[in-house]
């Protein structure tokens, strides 16, 4: 049985649908992140599950036991927000024990459980140290063991490292997997940041409109994006409308090879910029280098088709020796096995 299961959960705010009739499932010790861009209704899928927001439709179980009217004090689950939401006027083990006092801890227990999450969470013998003193990496921490204290059967994380600098963020997200791991702690994480997400979780869920538009694996989802918006919202910028027929697709590109066994029709196509190989230009696609981006050991060239209708822009990774240099001609070849059939025509979505 799942820990947490949504069913057919539906919000409306007025005329808007923030959450249309979702269906979701969370296994006992699994890390699940949702991703989505703004207006997706990532976070008011979290406020239904912590209760803070009622929903029009659906229920909302937990152990196989209906939640969708119980408070949120009454449920169980852990919560950390983005801003943190420390108090300020607490010292550090003030913030917290505070779970733990509302739930009538006695002292001595309450002051073991604080020590034995602050060496937890990395900041052994801070428990007198000021809130406002802290940075906001170590703000990010109190705010962990807080929500972790009572032992929670579900931990919720709402942008969890959403305020600090990207290389805070990468250190910690690789030491908050490995914590949840530790602990056994079942998780459900919202972010914007795929990275963050394909780092931290288990199963990765990308929601649009209200719905889930995808949910797999990170490995899956960043493989196979099953939609034109997944894969643009992954960052794949290479999809084009195409017709699929045997083992090639037609296309603005001109012909393009496709894996054995893809969905044939009219379909939009995913190349990835590792399948776009710059050959000889006669007899190839025949582009101009219109720009080139550093990305560390990689260079990313983008490509503008020559002709009236050579297509759009076309993003291909060279190493950094062999990227060629702004303005050159080249020509384009696809490698079929990174290129991905998707589902439907982007023109229709």
């Amino acid at each position: 049985m799942a820990l947490l299961t949504l069913s057919d959960v539906t919000v409306r705010f007025g005329a808007r649908t923030a959450l249309d009739a979702v269906d979701l499932e969370i296994a006992e010790h699994e890390t699940v992140c949702v991703l989505g861009p703004s207006g997706s209704g990532k976070s008011t899928l979290l406020r239904v599950v912590a209760g803070l927001t009622a929903p029009d439709g659906g229920r909302v179980l937990l152990d196989g036991a209906d939640r969708t009217g119980v408070p949120t004090h009454r449920r169980g689950v852990g919560l950390m927000f983005q801003d943190h939401q420390l108090f300020p006027q607490r010292d550090v083990a003030g913030n917290v024990a505070f779970g733990l006092r509302m739930r009538g801890v006695p002292r001595g227990e309450q002051a073991g459980r604080v020590e034995e999450l602050l060496e937890l969470v990395g900041l052994p013998g801070a428990g007198r140290r000021a809130v406002a003193a802290l940075s906001g990496g170590e703000q990010q921490r109190v705010a962990l063991a807080r929500a972790l204290a009572p032992r929670p059967r579900l931990l919720m994380l709402d942008e969890p490292l959403g305020q600090l600098d990207r290389s805070l963020r990468e250190r910690l997200v690789v030491e908050l997997r490995g914590l949840f791991g530790r602990l056994g702690t079942t998780v459900l994480a919202v972010t914007h940041d795929q990275g963050e997400a394909f780092a931290l979780a288990d199963r990765v869920v990308v929601m649009r409109d209200g719905r889930v538009a995808q949910t797999g694996t990170p490995v899956e989802v960043w493989q196979r994006p099953a939609s034109a918006f997944v894969a643009r919202f992954l960052g794949f910028d290479n999809v084009v409308d195409a017709t699929v027929s045997g083992g090639a697709a037609d296309t603005v590109w001109g012909r393009i090879p496709v894996p054995d066994g893809s969905a044939q029709g009219e379909r939009s196509v995913l190349v990835r910029p590792a399948g776009v190989r710059l050959v000889d230009p006669a007899g190839a696609l025949r582009c101009t280098v219109e720009a080139r981006t550093f990305r560390g050991s990689r260079v990313a060239v983008l490509l503008r088709p020559d002709g009236p209708s050579g297509g759009p822009v076309l993003e291909a990774e060279c190493g950094l020796r062999d990227a060629p240099r702004v303005g050159a001609a080249v020509g384009v070849a696809f490698a079929a096995e990174d290129v991905v059939v998707l589902e439907g025509r982007e023109s229709g979505l």
